[in-house]
């Protein structure tokens, strides 16, 4: 009697806890279904975000300009009371592990550098666009605390710090007159490496 009592209660208990076992996976299910479909109808639209945007006139904004392009006057161009060929240099090296600034005089003259290394960035922090930013921000502080207030700029090399620190050094407050860009291009590059099998 007591044995029987004992195989009743045990099926009873494993039929509850089968019961709930299965209440849970079907309302996990419907959870994730339901997740699913919020997804689904949250997501835009594939021309949605196209919606809004304006289209512009390249050659209208290049009118507005003015010269835009060098030419035979542009090193006896007045930039505030300054020649264009004598205005400062701000040169800025980017590569994907660092990016390194360097401010010259209109002769090629060294007179400060930074990088993302010496403003205290390391290992692969370096080569972050956010370093490259603070980096020029505080380059530029450095530029203007010495009386230049506007400068030349060039840009050399491919990396995630390149418009990063043109923004920097506008948001430091540096009036940037020319952007140049002096990236390297090889014309005969050796050949690429094998491709990786999978």
């Amino acid at each position: 009697m007591i044995k029987i009592t004992q195989n009743l209660i045990l099926n009873k208990t494993s039929n509850i806890l089968r019961l709930f076992t299965n209440s849970l996976s079907t309302t996990t299910t419907c959870l994730k279904a339901d997740d699913r479909k919020y997804l689904i109808s949250t997501t835009p639209k594939k021309d949605q975000g196209t919606e809004g945007e304006k289209t512009i006139e390249i050659d209208e904004l290049i009118k507005g300009k003015g010269n835009i392009f060098p030419d035979e006057n542009t090193p006896t161009m007045l930039v505030q009371g300054v020649p264009f060929k004598d205005l400062p240099i701000v040169h800025i090296r980017v590569t994907k592990n660092n990016t390194v600034m360097s401010l010259t005089n209109s002769t090629g003259i060294i007179q400060m550098i930074r990088s993302c290394g010496i403003e205290g960035f390391k290992n692969t922090k370096k080569g972050t666009n956010i370093a490259a930013q603070a980096t020029a921000i505080t380059f530029c502080g450095k530029i203007v605390e010495r009386g230049i207030k506007q400068a030349r700029l060039t840009v050399r090399g491919i990396g995630p710090g390149r418009m990063s620190a043109i923004k920097g050094l506008q948001m430091g407050g540096l009036n940037i007159v020319s952007i140049t860009d002096m990236t390297r291009v090889s014309w005969n590059p050796p050949r690429s490496r094998k491709q990786r099998r999978l």
